[in-house]
């Protein structure tokens, strides 16, 4: 994703890119082509050169948190009520509508400036672009500059930026770093994967790129054929490539929601030299607790991102969003949704990578502006508690009927570490589980049992 500038309260951007010499962004890239969509495959972990830095170019800000108060287990009912003497009242009015105008600016703040990335995405060569990723790209530098008109390198170039400008401003707001590991599939291709645990802010942070190639397995294909589309191999061989980024963050506070993103792109050679190419992806929020500014927040984000190419785009794929995240055995959705596509290969190749492009640049000014808010809001064990039951539900949903993790785990070399970078690190099943009536656990539930229009 573009480069997204966030501005601190006193709206000064503080400048963090540093480069790295040519030589040593030459001596770090790597051989290979476009990979598989889920940033999953076969894993030989690469040692970057003693001293060599990699880091998200342009401008980032860190986030001022407002600060808002937690709430005590004696109001976790509808029915408790505040009260407030008249000056105090006003007092908290006044304070609560600063604080969510703030909120609301940064956010639009944020907008702006991703937008202006869009406009001058194409002033740096494949060079310079590629000195602000997390690491060297997985294709060599060479082939992406040879080829850099193709599907293929253009898309390899949005993951990668997409990678480092998330990974970056979740850097800014946690203070922690991520681990970069770059890995290599034997099969064809490779991947970067970027981890960060145990942070202040986020207990699991994953951003994850994988581009890979080589012939589909007969369980891909069986799979791909499933959802209509029409393979002719050559000798029964089907040549490939794929590739995607995809995140997963668990943060620490049960106020801050769980955030997932991927966008992919896949291409097949058939039997006759054509070429079935097509997009798929989404962006969709786990909180924990209802919180209807953030719900209107994230999806009014996306909904501006999809009407900027089509009007049924966002209506008909937060409905596929729904859909797709339902835990069935559960019946309930694993969050409140997003968007999510699939198959997307009309109205031609030019108009769909740039409505995933849109929406690849969504991910920052989606998300940040929540993490933002809720930052320093206090919470108690029972919030905990609640936080830990969700993320079961989190984890039945991923293991069970995720689409990536099943492509992935059925694909030769798959890296697993990276597949199941998607679980958090805790999470708890309790017997018989169901939230009382009238609590804040019973809304969640009511939301997640009934999905809701948002905006």
């Amino acid at each position: 994703m573009a480069t997204i500038v966030f501005c601190s309260v006193n709206k000064t951007a503080q400048t963090t890119a540093r480069r790295c010499s040519i030589s040593h962004l030459k001596r770090l890239a790597r051989s290979g082509e476009p990979h598989l969509p889920l940033s999953c495959i076969h894993s030989k972990p690469v040692t970057f050169l003693p001293g060599t830095r990699w880091f998200s170019r342009g401008c980032s800000v860190r986030f001022m948190s407002q600060g808002t108060a937690g709430r005590s287990a004696t109001w976790r009912t509808r029915k408790g009520a505040l009260a407030l003497s008249g000056a105090a009242a006003v007092a908290a009015a006044v304070a609560g509508f600063l604080a969510n105008a703030n909120h609301f600016q940064r956010a639009e703040m944020a907008k702006k400036v991703s937008r202006a990335a869009e406009e001058t995405e194409q002033e740096g060569g494949i060079l310079e672009r590629c000195r602000g990723f997390m690491s060297p790209p997985v294709t060599d530098i060479s082939v992406l500059q040879e080829r850099k008109e193709e599907m293929r390198t253009r898309m390899e170039m949005l993951i990668m930026e997409t990678q480092a400008d998330f990974c970056n401003a979740l850097q800014e707001v946690d203070g922690g770093t991520f681990k970069v590991d770059q890995w290599q599939r034997n099969e064809g291709g490779g991947g970067i994967s970027c981890v960060m645990q145990d942070g202040k802010v986020f207990e699991k942070a994953g951003v994850n790129v994988s581009v890979v190639f080589g012939n589909l397995t007969e369980e891909a294909a069986k799979q791909m054929r499933s959802r209509g589309k029409v393979l002719k191999g050559k000798d029964g061989k089907l040549p490939f490539c794929a590739m995607g980024v995809s995140s997963v963050i668990h943060p620490k506070n049960p106020h801050i929601p769980t955030v997932h993103f991927n966008y992919r792109y896949f291409e097949i050679e058939e039997e006759d030299g054509t070429k079935q190419w097509w997009f798929g992806g989404g962006t969709d929020l786990t909180p924990v607790y209802v919180n209807k500014e953030d719900a209107f927040h994230f999806h009014n984000t996306l909904r501006e991102a999809c009407d900027k190419h089509h009007p049924q785009y966002y209506p008909d794929f937060k409905k596929w969003c729904d859909r797709y995240f339902y835990i069935r055995h559960r019946g309930e959705t694993r969050g409140i949704g997003g968007i999510f596509f699939d198959d997307l290969d009309s109205p031609s190749q030019e108009e769909a990578f740039n409505f995933v492009k849109s929406c690849a640049r969504t991910v920052v000014p989606c998300y940040l502006p929540i993490v933002s808010k809720h930052l320093n809001e206090s919470f108690t064990d029972e919030d905990k508690d609640w936080q830990q039951v969700r993320r079961g539900r989190y984890v039945e949903f991923n293991l069970v009927y995720d689409r990536g993790v099943k492509f992935g785990l059925a694909t030769p070399g798959s890296r697993i570490e990276s597949i199941l970078m998607s679980l958090p690190l805790t999470a708890r099943w309790e017997y018989m589980h169901e939230p009382a009536k009238g609590t804040l656990e019973a809304e969640m539930l009511e939301v997640l049992r009934n999905p809701k229009e948002w905006v």
